[in-house]
């Protein structure tokens, strides 16, 4: 299990995903909309690093550039969604949550559900994708980002349930952090901010244990605990 493909990692959880995972040996295939820093990342860990420069949104051509990454690594073993969109939206612009649907749900279903199948045609895989402990519940700053979240959520669960009672063979991880430190992480006064790295060495980790839900970092388990436990009619008050 030594091949990854990270979908989105010009920056954040996934570049630092990529740094990593190429240090621990295995050889990494990265996505994004930036050439020059798909280049730059690239040329940080030659032949241990392979890039390809695609938008996830674009359908008509996404499966042909996966396959296209695929064949330059020699197959895969993982894939780690990390792709997102988010923004902070009180005006609720229906722009911003369409963008939002767009990466979070729809992308999201097309990579996901291609590479479980690829996977299950291999006989064996690894699907882990970056959620948010935002799809616990509802948020009335970004309501299409927590929705998307819980979407995402729910749909690993479903994927890993069949895979088990199918006996497929593919693992599940449903990686859920709390505010990282990077560009969406948007607001004052941010409590439990984790930085990159830390993240990255949590979530490889998880990986290599076959963690099912990873929560990054660990303290937002009491988050998560909490979530489930408060009334709505509580919640909607905070």
């Amino acid at each position: 299990m030594k091949k990854v493909i990270i979908i989105g990692a010009t920056s954040g959880i996934g570049r630092a995903l990529a740094l990593k995972m190429s240090d621990a040996g295995y050889t990494v295939g990265i996505t994004g909309k930036r050439q020059t820093l798909l280049n730059e990342i690239e040329a940080l860990k030659p032949n241990k690093i392979f890039a390809s420069c695609f938008d996830v949104n674009d359908e008509p051509n996404l499966l042909d550039n996966l396959g296209s990454l695929i064949a330059r690594l020699d197959g895969f073993d993982m894939l780690i969604y990390s792709a997102g969109y988010g923004e902070i939206n009180e005006n609720l612009d229906n722009q911003i949550e369409q963008d939002t649907l767009k990466t979070n749900v729809v992308s999201f279903t097309n990579v996901i559900t291609w590479s479980f199948e690829y996977f299950k045609q291999q006989g064996h895989g690894y699907i882990a994708a970056i959620t948010s402990v935002a799809g616990l519940r509802g948020n009335e700053k970004a309501p299409a980002y927590s929705a998307s979240k819980a979407y995402q959520i729910n749909y690993l669960e479903g994927l890993s349930k069949k895979s088990k009672q199918q006996k497929l063979g593919i693992h599940i991880l449903d990686i859920r952090p709390g505010f990282m430190d990077t560009a969406m992480a948007k607001g004052d006064n941010l409590f439990w901010v984790t930085p990159l790295k830390k993240a990255a060495n949590q979530i490889i980790a998880g990986i290599e244990r076959s963690a099912e839900v990873l929560y990054v970092s660990k303290r937002w388990r009491i988050y998560a605990w909490i979530s489930k436990i408060l009334p709505r009619y509580l919640f909607t008050k905070l």
